[in-house]
């Protein structure tokens, strides 16, 4: 007898908005723990979330995908964005993994691999190649996606957040699709 699935993946929906915004601050706050400031990340607001995917859902940008994984039970345990890459380097044939998150009750559970793979099916279907960025210090991300083949590229950027308060410093991953 097989295992069931972790989770089914499926395109988000506006009324997905809530549950991402919720999977979104709280992946954060315990991914970035002691990465990031404890008061930027205990200030982080489903609300202000919640508002932004709701927009976003309502009227996606071309080119941009977001899926969600579903537990057995119904509830949304992560969520994925796969878009055009934003970067100015980029070609029209380069798709972005803007962003994979997960709650972290589901963290090494298998759903990761499924939204990973859905979203690279996604990014698959418009582009040849993709890219993603991730935190520097971030060693559980860059390792999950190492394994997964994303390669550095060697590009980092550094951007600041909260009015300038906090600053991210992130690496650049590649990955080819075809």
């Amino acid at each position: 007898m097989t295992a069931a699935a972790p989770a089914s993946v499926r395109p988000a929906v506006v009324s997905d908005a809530p549950a991402i915004a919720h999977v979104h601050v709280a992946s954060w706050q315990a991914a970035y723990d002691g990465l990031l400031p404890a008061e930027f990340l205990s200030g982080l607001s489903a609300g202000a979330r919640e508002r932004f995917w709701a927009r976003n859902l309502a009227d996606p940008p071309v080119h941009q995908t977001i899926l969600v994984a579903v537990t057995p039970d119904g509830s949304l345990a992560g969520f994925a964005a796969a878009n055009s890459s934003r970067d100015e380097d980029a070609t029209t044939e380069t798709g972005e993994l803007a962003s994979l998150y997960l709650l972290p009750s589901h963290w090494s559970r298998g759903v990761g691999r499924l939204l990973h793979a859905a979203a690279v099916a996604a990014l698959t279907a418009e582009f040849s190649t993709a890219i993603l960025w991730v935190l520097a210090t971030n060693t559980r991300a860059r390792t999950f996606y190492e394994h997964a083949g994303w390669i550095l590229d060697g590009r980092t950027k550094v951007e600041t957040v909260a009015d300038g308060a906090v600053t991210l410093e992130e690496v650049r991953y590649r990955l080819a699709l075809r």
